[in-house]
């Protein structure tokens, strides 16, 4: 099965588990849905550098330590989120955890290792399912606003929320996560993915020199201030492409996690060959039926 089915089953299954658990609302709360099959949930200040969180097991018995580094609400949630994952997801533990030990993760997109980013997907399915997610964007302006408040609403991290944004969303928007002058995850919107001939960012490669990303970068107090900037650019600056476009670039640092976030929004570009989302859910959802037969439930 390839790759993006995987990651789109992992979202499928949270969001059947949400209608199994009679949650219809947001926010979700990962605590109450691990403490519903037994799971206990508890912090663990000391974890190692990088380690978001830990799927313990003793025989049948399972619990979720989350990591306390990051002073992120939202990112403590969306960590004990991608462990149920783990605990959920079809496969995870004979892989992950097959006798008494624990494993520790690695949540938020920051991992290639397939187990951990449908842990991922996972946990951005469950909170932040898509149905409630598409309700709450509501008739905001596309950019980082309409991010913070979804945010609120969901009591999930920027980061998170911007990324499910980009994927959801209808607008013109690309989000990026990055650290000094590298970018580390870049995600288009469709819309955005419309423009002709544009340069796909993908990990390693550097921020613009001549953003304001770029410069908002260049201090690191200014990063765990969280600092935000915004500037009108045009979307060439970022993507190339033969086409210019208008946009505004805002940028935010993400205090003690050293990163900042960045919600590029083109307002004006309609995508010439839009599709109906029901029709893409519809198609989604055909898919995944069929490969579901030959996996356990």
């Amino acid at each position: 099965m390839s790759r993006p089915l995987r990651l789109l089953m992992a979202q499928q299954r949270a969001q059947n588990l949400l209608r199994e658990l009679g949650i219809n609302e947001l926010p979700v709360d990962p605590v109450a849905i691990a403490a519903r099959h037994d799971i206990i949930v508890e912090a663990k200040p000391d974890t190692a550098q990088g380690v978001s969180g830990m799927l313990l097991r003793h025989g049948n018995t399972f619990g979720i330590l989350y990591a306390t580094h990051i002073e992120s609400e939202g990112f403590r949630r969306f960590s004990i989120a991608h462990e149920l994952g783990h605990y959920f997801l079809d496969g995870h533990i004979d892989h992950i955890l097959p006798d008494d030990g624990f494993h520790a993760s690695h949540a938020g997109f920051v991992s290639g290792d397939p187990y951990e980013l449908e842990a991922d997907q996972f946990a951005a399915g469950l909170l932040m399912p898509a149905t409630l997610f598409r309700r709450a964007l509501g008739k905001h302006n596309p950019g980082f606003d309409v991010v913070k408040s979804v945010a609120a609403t969901c009591r999930t991290s920027l980061t998170a929320t911007a990324l499910r944004y980009a994927e959801l969303t209808e607008d013109a928007v690309a989000v990026i996560l990055s650290t000094g002058q590298t970018i580390d995850f870049c995600r288009l919107s469709g819309t955005m993915k419309s423009l002709r001939e544009i340069t796909w960012l993908k990990k390693g490669m550097a921020v613009p020199r001549r953003t304001v990303t770029a410069r908002l970068n260049a201090d690191p107090a200014r990063v765990r201030s969280a600092d935000r900037d915004e500037e009108e650019i045009d979307i060439c600056e970022w993507l190339g492409g033969n086409r210019s476009v208008s946009a505004t670039e805002e940028v935010i640092g993400l205090g003690s996690y050293g990163k900042t976030l960045t919600v590029i929004a083109c307002p004006t570009l309609v995508e010439e060959t839009f599709r109906d989302e029901d029709d893409d859910d519809e198609d989604n959802e055909d898919l995944i039926e069929s490969w579901t037969p030959r996996f356990r439930r």
